[in-house]
């Protein structure tokens, strides 16, 4: 078979005229230096952090099609009140994709590099919706034999937040969670986790349909954020578990706020004394997503020792460093057939997912719809 000298990469383009430009690039195929490798890529997934920079500011209500079915172009307009937030990214052309998984079609000439030539891996460093990746040997996860691309593909992103969100919780003393947006393929995950290492967690969702989703895996502590009663029933949960810190896959409203209020009024029920400045028991939001892209509200009414800050998986890697980074990485891939598997509703190649109809599906951000690109499909 003849060897590949280019290959297909999917791009996006801010221009400073206000205009988004997504497209398909044939880029050529570098030769691999000697502790390099080149990975066909053969699965790599749509996640919520890939859509910031795939689509940027844009208002996808004003996407067109057009260019060839070999050669799709999608453009939007991005909203004149948000072009000062795109200012870093004017007039380059980006490649998108976090994470992604496939085969080493060649390597150079460090055993390292050697060693995975013909192996399925796992990858993650950007630029992954492409046909191929070149990437150094030591930043690829060999996957278990048996172990598909498709598997591994959701390697890092999501079960590295997972265990990272578990972690963090340890290494800061609280012992139970909340998570927000909990029907997720993240949120599932972090079930499966806390289920097995015997950690309490308060899943809070949007519907009861999202509710029973998380029950039929063994959630314990499910709430519906749009229940009459929401804010009683996640007091009640959070008094039950004791959780006093929160990751927050939504952002804007009140929704953190309302975390704050119900840990400070579920901590109050076993209060000595009363204190005018609250529990002496810090409670804590980490907002890591912005599902909701409204201002965040917080009504200060749990006491003075509380605080929300924000929460980043690469910044909290290097936190940990090299040698613990690589004991969370070793159990992904132990346990990514299980735990840590990811389960897609559509599998696109890079030409399908630049259509308007794939577009208005992934984009939603919807519990349950989870989109995985083929690159060689």
């Amino acid at each position: 078979m003849t060897e590949a000298t280019t290959g297909l990469q999917l791009r996006s383009l801010i221009k400073a005229t206000g205009e988004l430009e997504v497209s398909l690039v044939p880029v050529d195929i570098p030769e691999p230096g000697d502790d390099e490798v080149v990975v066909r890529v053969e699965a790599t997934p749509i996640n919520p952090s890939d859509l910031g920079l795939l689509f940027g500011a844009a208002d996808m209500t004003t996407a067109k099609a057009s260019g060839t079915p070999d050669a799709p172009v999608i453009t939007a307009k991005v909203p004149d009140s948000a072009m000062k937030a795109m200012a870093g990214r004017l007039d380059q052309s980006m490649p998108v994709g976090n994470e992604g998984a496939g085969t080493v079609v060649k390597a150079g000439n460090s055993a390292g590099a050697q060693a995975l030539l013909g192996k399925t891996v796992a990858m993650i460093g950007g630029a992954m919706y492409a046909q191929y990746r070149v990437m150094k040997a030591a930043d690829c996860l060999q996957l278990a034999d048996g172990t598909t691309a498709a598997e591994g593909a959701s390697c890092f992103v999501n079960p590295l937040t997972a265990l990272g969100m578990v972690e963090t919780m340890r290494r800061e003393g609280h012992k139970a969670l909340v998570h927000t947006a909990a029907a997720s393929n993240l949120g599932q995950m972090l079930n499966r986790i806390c289920l097995k290492d015997g950690i309490d967690l308060v899943n809070i969702v949007r519907s009861e349909a999202q509710a029973k989703l998380l029950r039929d895996i063994g959630a314990k502590y499910v709430v519906d954020s749009t229940s009459p009663d929401f804010m009683a029933e996640l007091t009640q949960a959070l008094e039950t578990t004791g959780a006093t810190i929160a990751f927050d896959a939504i952002g804007g409203g009140r929704l953190a706020g309302q975390i704050l209020t119900c840990m400070e009024a579920a901590i109050g029920k076993t209060a000595k004394e009363y204190s005018r400045y609250g529990s002496n028991v810090l409670k804590q939001v980490y907002i890591y997503g912005g599902l909701d892209t409204r201002p965040t509200e917080i009504a200060r009414n749990f006491g003075m020792i509380w605080a929300v800050g924000g929460w980043l998986l690469f910044p909290f890697l290097q936190k940990i460093g090299a040698d613990d980074a690589a004991r969370l990485r070793a159990r992904v891939a132990a346990e990514i057939k299980t735990t840590f598997a990811s389960h897609y509703t559509q599998v696109v190649s890079l030409r399908e997912a630049l259509s308007l109809k794939a577009i208005m599906v992934y984009n939603k951000r919807a519990t349950g719809e989870k989109f995985l690109i083929a690159p060689n499909k």
